[in-house]
This record gives C-alpha cells, sequence and structure tokens, in this order.
C-alpha cells in the first residue's frame, strides 16, 4: 500500500505483521513512519534543507566516531528498530554495539533490528512539538536505551539517562558516556547555517557555513564570526 500525506498523519495498523510494517515503509520511503507500541501508525512528510543538512553532519560525525572507535555501528534516520514494548521506530542517529549485532541473524540485520539501541540522537526542527520528542525519547529510555540526546536548532541540548535527565544552554559539544564514551559531537559544526551571499572578489553567490543558526545575512551581520569554511571541511 502506498500513501500520499500532505501534514502529519495517523494510521492504525493494528492487524500488519513486524515484516508487512517493514515492507509498508519500504514502499513509502519518501515518508518518515513509525509505529507505536498499541499499532498506531505515524506518517510525516521528510525534513525540510536545515534539519536534513544537520541531520547529515550529526550523522557522519558519529560514524566516523564508530569506525575510529571500532566498538559498534553508527545507524541514520531511515533504520528502524523493533523495541520490546513492540513499537517500531527510527531514530535520527543511533549507536549498536557489535556484540549485540552479532548475536542476530543475516535476515534480521537486512530489514528492521529487533532491539533497541544503546545509544540515540532526536533532532528537533522548527515544526516539531518539543513535547512529542521528549515523549519518544522517553520511550527509547522505557525499552532500554542507555544515553539519549535531543537537540534543537537553538542548540539546547537535553540530555537522558537511566535515572534521570537535564539540559544544557547552547553547549560547544556534547561528550558521550556509558557506551559511547569517548564520543565526541562538536555541535558548532553540527547545528549552523547555510546562507547565500555576495562574493567580494568574484562577481557571484557563493554558499557560506555559518556555526550558529541564522534566517537572514541581516541575522549574521549582527553576529560576526572570525572564520568559516566554503564547504566546510567535516
Amino acid at each position: 500500500m502506498q500513501v500520499v500525506v500532505t501534514e502529519e498523519a495517523v494510521l492504525t495498523l493494528e492487524d500488519m505483521t513486524n515484516d508487512e510494517f517493514f515492507e509498508f515503509c519500504a514502499r513509502n520511503q519518501e515518508y518518515r513512519i513509525e509505529r507505536s507500541a498499541d499499532g498506531k501508525g505515524l506518517i510525516m512528510s521528510g525534513t525540510g534543507g536545515k534539519t536534513g543538512n544537520r541531520n547529515s553532519r550529526l550523522t557522519r560525525q558519529l560514524d566516523i566516531w564508530a569506525d575510529q572507535d571500532g566498538r559498534g555501528i553508527a545507524f541514520d534516520s531511515s533504520t528502524l528498530f523493533l523495541l520490546p514494548n513492540g513499537a517500531m521506530l527510527p531514530p535520527d542517529a543511533a549507536w549498536v554495539s557489535r556484540k549485540r549485532l552479532a548475536a542476530l541473524t543475516a535476515d534480521q540485520q537486512e530489514k528492521y533490528l529487533p532491539m533497541c539501541p544503546e545509544f540515540v540522537v532526536e533532532l528537533t526542527s522548527p515544526s516539531d512539538r518539543l513535547k512529542s520528542v521528549q515523549e519518544k525519547m522517553a520511550e527509547w529510555m522505557a525499552n532500554g536505551c542507555q544515553l539519549g540526546w535531543i537537540l534543537d536548532p537553538s542548540r539546547r541540548a537535553h540530555i537522558y539517562r537511566p535515572h534521570g535527565a537535564e539540559s544544557l544552554d547552547q553547549p560547544a559539544g556534547l561528550t558521550g558516556e556509558g557506551p559511547v564514551d569517548g564520543f565526541v559531537l562538536n555541535l558548532e559544526r553540527n547545528l549552523g547555517s547555510w546562507l547565500v551571499v555576495k562574493s567580494m572578489s568574484h562577481d557571484t553567490d557563493i554558499l557560506i557555513f555559518y556555526p550558529y543558526e541564522a534566517d537572514s545575512q541581516e541575522d549574521l551581520a549582527a553576529r560576526p564570526v572570525s572564520g568559516y569554511a566554503c564547504p566546510p571541511d567535516l
């Protein structure tokens, strides 16, 4: 079955098996689709450009570290995880230890992963309600996640651990702990702005990256930076 969605939609999918739901998601890859523990499917349209770029840079930093560290594997926002409570959710980024992945069959590794990641990151966009993202993070934690981060465009970070949570205002970076001890996420790279500006030496427009969120050249003019890369070396 294929669907057309113009805004967030909820479907009742209690009669779908796990494999049928995975196939349903595969046929509608233009949407982000997740299933709650009670069988309701939440279908969302794709992200905007800024959020997609933030997600790409986040996943890249985690993936590079995971390859260097060697203890686990990073996953992006297209991966579905089947949680112990029956929910099937995609994170914006996640990490799973190689030891746990090795216990899965080859068929399981090709489809949705029947486990909860040890580490999960969720990004909020201007259209997201923080409460709904926090509820999703609470579900990750209730199902065995050991460390979770919620990052919003203003560089406010919400840190979740099994026994509590805290919020940080505009940290330059976040340091992993527990299963991802040693991972450092550079938020000045991950949460920034791309804007088109006129080159002073050439009669053309160039694309500039600034290490903070901004909506216009006027905003950036009020917040000068000492340097930038075009494109940045991520």
